[in-house]
């Protein structure tokens, strides 16, 4: 069986937007999806969050049983029986992967694991509840602590964001790639406003673009080129993370902690602080900028 790319996994005539064809340069790592196993995850995963979008898609704008969990945090059934049908399909074919997921109990046995599914069955609850479209599935395969498969559906907008590491992102199976250049416009920069607006050179007012919901999808705008840059403020878990980081590197972008260090998965400890995802040079451009601006 020969290797799949991520272009000729995801296929369909689904409705992106905003993306230019990009050439399929390797952003982290220069290792393609490099054997059977790895190709026959992909298209595993690219399957089972199809699956599972159509399920949250009947589900949604009807009457739900929803709670709270934490202090703060909405969960519905919805959620949850997506979260079972994705748990379902991955365990069942690969059982000795560890798994990793926000409506799960943890496992540490996660942590022996090499190979470690990590999902968010809904990610952007509050707006899926609510109503509105943006919200997603958001899932992805971990191996020694980084993404090598990622999918993000988001089928209230007929959006299949899909990456392979070494593959280049797509979005609907075409190629995307993050915007160029280092220039800051803050309409086209999505985050928390009181982090955002530490780019600005003057303590005026800025407008930013409109808030996004799901913390995934955010950061696949990033990735597709419709915005320029995102945030995320700290608290953001390995679930929230992990597709887009993967998207985001293989459509030539980068997403970092703040002061540029490499995000991990799969640590006994999966809270993280604040993010930044951009094209390349934008985004060192940002670091830089933040880096001067640290206390000393």
């Amino acid at each position: 069986m020969p290797d799949a790319s991520a272009e000729t996994l995801i296929q369909g005539n689904l409705g992106c937007g905003g993306s230019l064809v990009r050439d399929a340069k390797m952003v982290r790592t220069t290792a393609p999806v490099r054997d059977t196993n790895l190709a026959r995850d992909a298209a595993l995963l690219a399957d089972t969050v199809r699956e599972a979008g159509a399920l949250a898609l009947s589900m949604f704008r009807t009457e739900l049983r929803m709670w709270t969990k934490g202090a703060s945090s909405p969960v519905s059934e919805a959620d949850i029986a997506v979260n079972e049908l994705i748990q379902a399909r991955l365990q069942s074919a690969t059982p000795d992967y560890g798994w990793l997921s926000e409506e799960s109990a943890d496992d540490p046995a996660r942590l022996g694991k090499r190979m470690v599914w990590i999902i968010d069955p809904i990610d952007g609850t509050r707006g899926y509840l609510a109503g509105r479209e943006d919200w997603c599935v958001s899932a992805a395969l971990v191996e020694d602590a980084f993404p090598v498969v990622a999918a993000v559906f988001a089928p209230a907008t007929n959006e299949f964001l899909f990456a392979a590491r070494g593959q280049g992102a797509t979005c609907n199976g075409v190629p995307i790639s993050a915007s160029s250049g280092i220039g800051i416009d803050f309409a086209r920069i999505a985050g928390p406003k009181p982090l955002v607006q530490r780019l600005a050179p003057t303590a005026d007012e800025v407008t930013l673009h409109p808030r996004i919901g799901s913390l995934a999808l955010r950061l696949c705008r990033v990735a597709e080129g419709r915005i320029d840059a995102a945030f995320a403020g700290g608290q953001s878990r390995d679930w929230d993370l992990a597709a887009a980081d993967l998207i985001v590197h293989e459509a030539d972008g980068s997403m970092t902690a703040l002061a540029g260090d490499a995000i991990r998965y799969n640590r006994e400890e999966v809270t993280h602080g604040v993010l930044v995802a951009a094209g390349r040079d934008r985004h060192a451009h940002i670091v830089e900028h933040f880096r001067n601006r640290s206390p000393a």
